[in-house]
């Protein structure tokens, strides 16, 4: 009940995950649509589910990186064909499934700026090729906007992700919309959502800000978040697209005990896509609560002048744009050496 009505807003929801048996549950309480990234990745891997399958991969003479990609890609195309009847009866509009490309390219290689946004390009266009509904995740970092445009312009679907300010979404957006208008007619058909991290936000402030108000604490992510999907609903407004370019409210479970786990849900229902993990979405499944359109109200002013007049916006990106690069870019390395610890452990003698 609680979960249909948070649909009948007209709020698409997606899992944050595509562990299969998750995506089959969620799919069937109505979930739309999913989102990977390393850390998921890693977590399922380490389940050791896949054992078998790393088993017939190193077999076939691959390394430990080439096990890691060829099993995301495995996983997310299991995950778009779940998917693919959202796709068809949208004509385009939803049923996506989110690949994150690869976040060593902005963490812990020589490689310069150019040389970095190239990456990005070539491996957002290898791992699109073929795959109706699939988006490529691409951070908003200096070189993940930098390669936008030609993203865009390729025809490739784009997740931009980390972005936890104005700023960002206002130069992954134009990036985009320059790429589409490239593609001259076909870019009526273009898909792109920018997913702007909340829950992310309120644990800095509270670690970084305590001297803000009880009523404002918690509240700086739904500020953020709300601003930016209100720019977003203005510049597209007027460019008559077949697709909506939509917002994703991500990093949408709670970090707070006390914080009820519907929280951000609730925040932002009528609004665009809302992904969760699995915790969350099991929650608004399982309560009895009926959700209406919240996504236009605002805090009380109060809230959002002391918002705008305690927070360096240049300062929390810059330390969470840091905090959530080293965090994928562990959470891949982490995948590398779990699946080198199977190749030693079980699988001797296997080419590395």
């Amino acid at each position: 009940m609680s979960l249909a009505s948070l649909i009948a807003t007209g709020t698409k929801v997606w899992l944050d995950g595509i562990e299969p048996d998750e995506v089959a549950r969620n799919h069937a309480w109505g979930i739309t649509g999913a989102t990977s990234n390393p850390t998921i990745i890693s977590k399922i891997i380490g389940h050791g589910h896949f054992d078998g399958r790393i088993s017939v991969l190193i077999e076939r003479g691959l390394t430990d990186e080439q096990v890691a990609w060829e099993l995301n890609d495995e996983l997310v195309t299991m995950s778009e064909h779940k998917f693919l009847p959202v796709w068809e009866h949208t004509k385009g509009n939803d049923g996506y499934v989110s690949f994150e490309l690869d976040p060593l390219i902005d963490v812990g290689t020589n490689l310069s700026h150019s040389e970095r946004v190239s990456r990005y390009i070539e491996l957002g266009q290898t791992w699109s090729a073929g795959h109706v509904n699939r988006m490529i995740k691409v951070p908003a970092t200096p070189a993940g906007i930098g390669a936008l445009e030609a993203l865009a312009a390729a025809g490739v679907h784009i997740n931009v992700t980390l972005i936890f300010t104005e700023r960002q979404y206002e130069l992954a957006r134009d990036a985009i919309w320059r790429g589409t208008q490239r593609r001259n007619s076909d870019h009526y058909y273009f898909k792109s959502v920018y997913s702007v991290f909340v829950s992310r936000i309120d644990v800095y402030t509270e670690n970084h800000f305590p001297e803000l108000s009880s009523t404002t604490q918690g509240m700086v992510g739904i500020v953020h978040a709300k601003r930016i999907w209100r720019k977003n609903q203005e510049f597209w407004r007027d460019k008559n697209l077949r697709l909506q370019q939509e917002i994703v409210f991500a990093s949408t479970g709670v970090k707070n005990s006390y914080d009820p786990p519907d929280k951000y849900v609730q925040a932002f229902a009528g609004g665009d896509i809302i992904t969760s993990p699995p915790a969350t979405n099991e929650a608004v499944y399982e309560s009895p609560k009926v959700y209406n359109r919240r996504i236009d109200d605002m805090p009380p002013l109060s809230v959002i002048e002391e918002v705008d007049r305690k927070i360096n916006k240049a300062q929390m990106e810059s330390r969470l744009m840091a905090e959530g690069t080293k965090k994928f870019a562990e959470s891949q390395l982490s995948l590398l050496k779990l699946i080198a610890q199977k190749r030693a452990s079980a699988f001797a003698g296997a080419p590395r």
